[in-house]
């Protein structure tokens, strides 16, 4: 079994005043040749965005992008014509594909939302753009590991274009999880909040830790907290 640790205080780090972000990977004007991604996992971004304050509208292509909401309300618009509020539990998928111009602002003119922007890359290029967005409430992830996007979108899970099993999971101190690694796969687990042990190594909120050649991952809670696992063909 290999795990390489990133820890929070390695990552990237921008703060616009408006937007403080930390970057598991490389992002922006961070750039780090040794954290360039992991299998198809490209961007984990660690935002939090001051009330009544947002990005403006920019353009994506070919990447699957998920939103995960861990506090406050994120609004988003685009230019095909959708617009939504995400909210903690919600989660959002977005297929750039051949093009499209989003907004992304907080909902809130006086409290700031905290959300994950997780990039992944899609199995080709060119697909039609698209959203899907999908609501997981704390009880169907309170001390198990409930899967929220997959390939082929199973168990209400929203649908991902690439060979990616994301799941995620809310653990108190005492709780674990246990999940199997098929051959070839490889794993990794993002704290989002708390504390937990991966495999009997402590971890933190913003750590996340890359884990392949493992028959199986263990996830046990330390403090009360909140952790997405990706379960990724390598």
């Amino acid at each position: 079994m290999q795990m390489t640790i990133r820890r929070a205080d390695a990552r990237g780090a921008a703060n616009f005043g408006w937007l403080d972000s930390r970057h598991s990977f490389s992002f922006g004007h961070y750039y780090d040749p040794a954290h360039m991604g992991f299998g198809p996992l490209r961007v984990i971004n660690e935002d939090r965005v001051a009330p009544g304050d947002g990005f403006p509208t920019h353009p994506h292509r070919d990447m699957e992008i998920v939103s995960y909401v861990l506090d406050g309300a994120l609004e988003h618009k685009d230019s095909l014509g959708t617009g939504s509020v995400i909210r903690p539990g919600d989660v959002q998928r977005m297929t750039a594909g051949t093009g499209v111009r989003h907004s992304e602002y907080n909902a809130s003119d006086s409290e700031p939302v905290h959300f994950l922007q997780i990039w992944i890359l899609p199995e080709r290029a060119g697909l039609a753009p698209g959203y899907e967005q999908k609501r997981f409430e704390p009880a169907e992830k309170r001390g198990r590991l409930r899967l929220i996007a997959s390939r082929d979108g199973r168990e209400g899970a929203i649908t991902v274009h690439r060979d990616v099993d994301l799941y995620a999971t809310l653990l108190a101190p005492g709780e674990n999880v246990t999940h199997r690694l098929a051959p070839g796969r490889a794993a990794w687990v993002q704290v989002a909040r708390g504390e937990i042990a991966v495999n009997g190594e402590p971890l933190a909120a913003g750590d996340g830790v890359a884990v392949s050649d493992a028959a199986e991952l263990r996830l046990d809670g330390r403090a009360d907290a909140e952790a997405l696992v990706f379960d990724m063909a390598m």
